[in-house]
């Protein structure tokens, strides 16, 4: 390493010995933990290294897939949602986030192999497969899996909503009153803006929007006897559930129901002889189509980087198709025509029982019945930051809140900690302060209605310097992203649209502020985006400082983001591309010299995925030199803990519940001077090596021992953690007999009531 980083933090036994869990490898119970293998293994074990035979830590296997694993994490929402501990419509909600999570999945991940396959690129992943391997067995585990989830939907949970009033109606179920309502519907609401295209020599094969759901529809005309084939496009921007009026609600006891309704599909699909009038309908079909919609640009060649995403977000709507849903009723003639004019294999089409596209079961989760919903969780503001709330208090110099970031750190945990009054005052305030001279921020993705975008708008107004870095090529907020980048610069903001080849990923804010005859700079460093809506799903770090090293780096930063510059060294953060990923490699090393000469080395990483092939295998090295090793990963994990010889000290969990764990916090006990950073970064090779990411050390020993106290919750959680074993699957922790749940987010979320008392 190029120094040495210090924290104060000492002997916190929450991370450094916690022995009752974090010790307590491969048992079925763990402090209070028993473990539930819900389904059969899904990837070979790996053969036991020779004892005399040196292990070659980048062998294939020791890699998990990446993709399979990310499936794994996926199965993990999923299993949420059939979770009878869940409340029920949080159950649809985690059915509804497994299904979208899928179509981004084939949309970036599937599209990008099949990009592969085409291309004949025979490249191993580090667990040796070829692209059409993976594709292949992608395909095959994905039938079960969403067979599984149909299968629970229909089964299981649309008879436990009837039971509490919530109907989801067939149309062959509804009396003659229900049916004569969405007939009046359709014919008001539908029909107006239905367009049906016939296929023939005369009228070519439609475009199938991404995404987009259809009817395949078989027409008879009597008159020839001849038979046609018809799409009709179901509109994306109606409800996917047509509701029925209060009167109309009723159940076998005349009761009135909480909600029922009827799918939109249904409603077109059974008033069709409208718009075939003359015709016979003999049959329909729903399917459902998703295409590449990740974005194949040169950013080399591109004279202006903002049109030439705008040209490319025009071409992602023609990409080609990578998935096809269809009912599973549809007969082999009808199938093998969409196949064949959509040029689909066999393996891109999946055959689904029900309703397709569970993601539309969302905007249930509106209907006003919170006893079946999480109690309603309202973000509270900082203590530090609580005195500027009260309109009261006469100290002016508590009204600022430059002034209480002078009297110490402030970590920020979203959502318990509110970002309203934290991150989004921070900006709004230094947007208003006349002795704010600049403001210099990244965004990464930001919400609709930006509440700090209009406060960098203001500041602009009021003749403050503002530079912001808006990354452009955040997925699937590209186009959003334009919009604010043309807001911005129409005030004369300072847009800088990213650096060509990386993505601009860290979440800063840096605030310079003129104090007497000083200039002092003010700084956010955080793990989450700029977004207020999002703050309150995902959990998310964040630290408020004013300390001169951390503010003199960030200057350095944004120089390197909107200037020429070459900054290779850094007081205390940690850089990517720079210097990131050869410091993390220096603090696992050290962590192996440590154990080498005598003393304990342990580490504890959580992120959102671990797929870093070098990370890995220096995880491997410490594992085998005696290092202890607790990481807990949300997501994707290419990893496999408990091997024998190779990982015996590593243990991977997840934490999946309520909210989007999104932080990333890395503790490193280092001979008991203890050090922990947070960041933006995972360790995969795209935060490493093609992003621009942030790490910054907390030094504070009260915020360290905070962060600590985090981990510790999570590795000790009973109720919300999974836990990876050797061949890839996840087994879930319940509590032992006698034990209480304790989850990570249930406990946080008292922890901030408590303390707001």
């Amino acid at each position: 390493m190029s120094r040495t980083r210090k924290s104060a933090a000492k002997n916190h036994p929450a991370v450094e010995n916690d022995e009752t869990s974090a010790s307590k490898r491969g048992g079925v119970k763990q402090d209070g933990i028993e473990q539930e293998n819900p389904k059969p293994v899904a990837v070979e074990s790996p053969e036991h290294p020779a004892d005399d035979i040196e292990i070659d830590f980048s062998a294939p296997q020791y890699f998990l897939n990446r993709e399979l694993s990310w499936l794994e994490f996926n199965y993990r929402v999923l299993r949420e949602g059939m979770d009878e501990r869940t409340p029920l419509l949080e159950r649809l909600k985690f059915l509804a986030i497994f299904s979208s999570n899928l179509d981004e999945y084939f949309m970036v991940r599937i599209a990008a192999l099949k990009q592969q396959v085409e291309a004949d690129v025979r490249q191993l992943t580090p667990d040796g497969r070829t692209p059409a391997q993976q594709l292949h067995e992608i395909a095959a585990y994905l039938r079960v899996m969403l067979s599984e989830a149909h299968t629970h939907f229909e089964q299981v949970l649309r008879p436990v909503l009837s039971k509490e009033g919530i109907h989801i109606l067939e149309y062959f179920d509804l009396t003659q009153e229900q049916r004569a309502y969405l007939n009046q519907y359709f014919e008001a609401q539908l029909f107006p803006v239905l367009t049906p295209l016939a296929v023939d020599p005369g009228h070519p094969f439609p475009y199938i929007s991404n995404l987009s759901l259809s009817l395949a529809v078989q027409i008879l005309d009597d008159k020839t006897g001849e038979e046609h084939f018809a799409r009709v496009k179901v509109p994306g921007s109606l409800p996917r559930f047509v509701a029925l009026p209060e009167e109309l609600r009723r159940g076998v006891q005349g009761e009135t129901l909480a909600w029922a309704g009827v799918p939109l599909e249904q409603v077109i699909a059974h008033n069709l002889d409208t718009l075939f009038p003359g015709m016979k309908i003999q049959a329909y079909y729903p399917f459902r189509v998703t295409r590449n919609a990740d974005l194949a640009l040169q950013e080399d060649e591109a004279d202006d980087l903002l049109l030439a995403i705008e040209e490319a977000l025009r071409k992602r709507r023609f990409g080609p198709v990578v998935r096809m849903e269809i009912d599973a009723h549809t007969p082999p003639e009808v199938r093998e025509m969409l196949m064949q004019e959509m040029k689909l294999a066999e393996d891109d089409v999946y055959e689904i029982e029900g309703a397709l596209n569970l993601g539309a079961l969302m905007p249930l989760m509106s209907l006003p019945l919170p006893h079946l919903k999480d109690p309603d969780w309202s973000p509270i503001t900082h203590p530090r930051l609580r005195r500027l709330d009260d309109l009261n208090d006469e100290d002016g110099e508590e009204k600022d809140i430059f002034a209480v970031i002078r009297k110490g750190d402030i970590l920020l945990h979203h959502p318990y900690d509110s970002f309203a009054t934290s991150v989004q005052r921070f900006i709004t305030q230094a947007a208003s302060d006349p002795n704010v001279l600049a403001i210099k921020q990244t965004l990464y993705r930001t919400s609709g209605d930006s509440p700090i975008v209009n406060a960098l708008i203001q500041a602009a107004d009021n003749g403050k310097q503002v530079a912001v870095l808006v990354e452009l090529k955040a997925r699937f907020d590209e186009a959003s992203n334009i919009v604010w980048t043309r807001r911005l610069e129409e005030v004369g903001v300072h847009v800088v649209y990213g650096l060509v080849g990386l993505k601009t990923h860290t979440k800063t804010a840096l605030v310079v502020r003129r104090e007497g005859s000083r200039i002092r700079r003010y700084a956010h460093i955080g793990t989450g985006n700029y977004n207020s809506k999002t703050a309150r799903l995902y959990t998310d770090l964040g630290i408020l400082t004013c300390r001169e090293d951390i503010g003199a780096d960030l200057s350095d930063l944004f120089n390197y983001l909107t200037g020429y510059s070459r900054q290779r060294q850094y007081r205390k953060l940690m850089v990517a591309p720079v210097n990131l990923r050869q410091e993390m490699l220096a603090l696992i090393q050290r962590e192996i010299e440590h154990v080498k000469d005598g003393r304990q080395g342990r580490i504890v990483a959580k992120m959102n995925a671990l797929v870093d092939p070098e990370t890995i295998s220096q995880l491997y090295r410490a594992s085998c030199m005696g290092v202890k090793i607790d990481l807990i990963i949300r997501g994707m994990c290419a990893l496999r803990p408990g091997v024998p010889k190779v990982s015996e000290n590593i243990r991977v969990i997840s934490i999946i519940g309520r909210f989007l764990e999104h932080s990333r916090i890395f503790y490193f006990h280092n001979g008991g001077d203890e050090q922990i950073f947070i960041g933006s970064a995972d360790w995969m090779r795209r935060n490493l090596d093609r992003r621009v990411e942030v790490i910054i050390p907390v030094e504070e020993p009260y915020i360290a021992k905070e962060l600590q106290e985090i981990l510790g919750m999570m590795l000790s959680d009973n109720r919300q953690a999974w836990e990876l074993q050797p061949d890839g699957t996840y087994m879930q922790r319940r509590p032992a007999p006698g034990h209480l749940e304790r989850g990570t987010q249930y406990i946080l979320m008292d922890r901030t009531r408590a303390n707001a008392g």
